[in-house]
């Protein structure tokens, strides 16, 4: 039988995967939304450190952040190790984003 030929298990199976990658589809558009709106609050702290002298980045806030998203991802059968590259991702990216906002506001 060829891979393009019709049966009903196959055609559940290809209906079941339809429906599947547009969940997929979903939680990442959701993912998305949810980056830029804690970019929007993550900018307000960089314009805030950049008003107060702070500096960009905030060690001992990243370790906290790593600790708590860790344990979030291990009860939630997520590998903690790849949340910690995935936080580890963002943080670098808003600690940019704050040294060019501290950068614009001397």
């Amino acid at each position: 039988m060829s891979a393009d030929e019709s049966t009903p298990v196959h055609d559940d199976a290809v209906a079941e995967l339809t429906s599947i990658r547009q969940s997929i589809d979903n939680i990442d558009a959701a993912v998305i939304h949810m980056l830029a709106e804690r970019f929007k609050y993550t900018q307000r702290v960089g314009y805030l450190k950049a008003s107060a002298g702070m500096p960009a980045a905030d060690p001992n806030r990243e370790q906290v952040q790593v600790a708590r998203l860790r344990q979030l991802a291990a009860e939630s059968h997520l590998d903690p190790a790849f949340a910690e590259k995935f936080l580890n991702f963002i943080v670098a990216e808003v600690i940019h984003h704050h040294e060019r906002i501290a950068g614009g506001a001397k």
